[in-house]
């Protein structure tokens, strides 16, 4: 079975590492990290992800830029972002999360097992992937 490739991008290190080795463990995914926003669009272009996770509120720039930059891009404009903030609440999100429509929000902290369901529902079918361009 393929890996599918996974996108963390959040300014808090421990946060990224923590998510993919979580993520790794499972055998089913290619986790890469991005700890700075400004860094993002040109991680996503090089890694070619399935799902991007995507935090709000980070220096440089927050999520929705990163999500609008992901979007003018041709090759990325339809990877699913989910948006992992803690700026939403646990009451707010709700169990399934906070759906808008500029995508999923899910509070901080999110446990393993929630985060890896929450990824199949939004993961599209497996096929063929492009290369990452460098």
């Amino acid at each position: 079975m393929e890996k599918r490739r996974i996108l963390i991008v959040d300014d808090e290190s421990s946060l990224t590492r923590m998510v993919r080795l979580n993520l790794e463990k499972t055998g089913r995914f290619e986790v890469r990290e991005e700890n700075m926003a400004a860094n993002a669009l040109a991680a996503a272009r090089a890694f070619s992800p399935d799902l991007i996770l995507l935090d709000v509120l980070m220096p440089s720039m927050d999520g929705g830029d990163v999500q609008a930059q992901i979007r003018r891009n041709r090759r990325l404009k339809n990877v699913p972002i989910i948006f992992l903030t803690a700026t939403v609440s646990a009451r707010e999100a709700g169990a399934a999360g906070l759906s808008t429509q500029n995508g999923l929000f899910l509070n901080k902290p999110v446990s393993a097992e929630r985060l890896i369901q929450v990824i199949d529902e939004h993961l599209p079918p497996a096929g063929p992937q492009p290369p990452p361009v460098v």
